[in-house]
């Protein structure tokens, strides 16, 4: 840590450790002037599409105690400590902040499934312990060191998602966040255009193995991922799985559509309100992290029968006889492949799949979106019962399938599906953020 800080006088030069002093007694931090409230930092950052700096004058009109900033025109300014790197400066005192906590931290990486694991995670865990876990996705660069300085002297667990689309990336994050405990909760093709090949992808998510390994720290493992057994080396792991000889196992009873399952040797029986068999290895983890935090197995049952999915992940909106599963937050083809399995098994006469393009995969879109387009044309050929609409560029293009309803745009396929009325119809939505298939959700309409 040796960048060194100006603060107020631009001859005072001031190590990470004076402006921790600064975060000390102003311990609320925004990114955001739209969320500044009187006594935060507000620290400006920039990036591609935005500049923190433009927004300084509002930050200190709402309340800003002090600005965080690397603007050679604020150096003078009161309100305002300059630093040589603003980004930088945050990632350091947000490991700076962590290892002054030295409280335990739990990191979670993973292709598919990591924010919902984070969320069971965190469910089971407060029920015995003061925990603090990442807001909604914010696992980058920024997300990262803005969750660690959210925790403070009454934490006692830290859960902390960690997102990648390059190599390194997770590496980098692990030295900021320093975690105790590692997940990986599984290894998919996604984000391929940044990593370029599945093999890179899996080395990165490794990276999380690699920091663990160096602190001597422990691993949550899902023993029955081949995968995930071969990327780890002679350290120590906690496993989960459908085995006895597992620390926690479990067996899937049903998912039509909500998951039941059951955890331990006594049988526990947990009636969740997740869908989809593709869900029993995130619900396994929470509890097998419950577990060695002992967490009692009613306590694990009671958490998360509480839980429901929100923000467009795998939600259940019902709308008159119309039952419409909303997965509109995130597309890859693993998750993809999964959801729409999980869908065909689902028991209803009447079946609407509507998809949406997969973003960030690099030179292998066309291949691993026409592999989604063959399992369609598969399905509208042996089911009467389903009606199929994509949309999206790339979709479209490839789309050779007169049967399958395509359009260019989600706007396109809006206008399409608002002049149809629906009846006892089962509805997946699923597509990349991008693609913002939630607002085709209210405009489907049932009879």
């Amino acid at each position: 840590m040796r960048s060194f800080f100006y603060i107020r006088n631009p001859n005072k030069r001031m190590i990470i450790s004076e402006l921790y002093k600064v975060f000390i007694k102003h311990p609320f931090i925004s990114t955001d002037s739209r969320s500044i409230k009187k006594g935060y930092l507000f620290w400006a950052l920039k990036g591609e599409n935005f500049n923190g700096n433009n927004f300084i004058k509002k930050a200190i009109e709402k309340g800003a105690s002090f600005v965080i900033t690397d603007d050679n025109n604020y150096k003078s300014n009161n309100k305002c400590i300059y630093v040589d790197d603003s980004l930088l400066a945050l990632q350091q005192l947000a490991k700076y902040h962590r290892i002054k906590l030295g409280l335990p931290i739990i990191a979670i990486t993973g292709t598919n499934g990591k924010t919902t694991t984070k969320e069971l995670i965190h469910i089971v865990l407060k029920k015995k312990y003061k925990v603090k876990a990442t807001k909604g996705n914010y696992n980058n660069h920024i997300g990262v060191p803005l969750t660690l300085l959210s925790f403070n002297n009454e934490t006692e667990i830290g859960i902390v998602e960690m997102g990648a689309n390059h190599q390194n990336e997770i590496e980098f994050l692990c030295n900021i966040a320093i975690p105790d405990y590692g997940i990986i909760t599984n290894i998919g093709k996604a984000h391929l255009e940044g990593f370029g090949t599945f093999e890179v992808l899996i080395k990165t998510k490794a990276e999380l193995y690699e920091a663990i390994n160096k602190k001597n720290a422990k691993l949550f493992i899902n023993n029955d991922n081949e995968l995930l057994k071969k990327l780890i080396k002679d350290q120590e792991v906690i496993t989960y799985g459908t085995s006895e000889n597992d620390f926690c196992f479990g067996k899937i009873i049903s998912a039509e559509p909500f998951l039941k399952f059951s955890i331990g040797a006594n049988l526990t029986l947990i009636k969740t309100n997740l869908i989809g068999k593709y869900n029993f290895e995130n619900l396994l983890a929470a509890a097998c992290v419950g577990k060695y935090f002992k967490i009692n197995n009613e306590k694990i049952k009671q958490a998360i029968e509480e839980y429901v999915p929100n923000n467009n992940r795998s939600q259940i909106i019902k709308k008159g006889n119309l039952n419409i599963i909303l997965d509109a937050y995130n597309a890859n083809p693993t998750s993809m492949g999964m959801a729409i399995d999980n869908f065909i098994n689902i028991k209803s006469q009447k079946k609407v799949l509507i998809l949406g393009d997969m973003f960030e995969l690099g030179d292998k879109s066309d291949i691993e979106h026409l592999k989604i387009l063959e399992t369609l044309t598969s399905l509208e050929k042996n089911n009467n019962n389903i009606q199929i609409f994509i949309a999206g560029l790339i979709f479209n293009k490839l789309n050779t399938n007169k049967n399958i309803h395509s359009y260019k745009t989600t706007e396109e396929l809006i206008k399409s599906i608002s002049q149809i009325q629906f009846h006892d119809t089962w509805f997946l939505i699923k597509g990349s953020r991008g693609m913002k298939l939630e607002n085709v959700v209210e405009n489907i309409y049932f009879s």
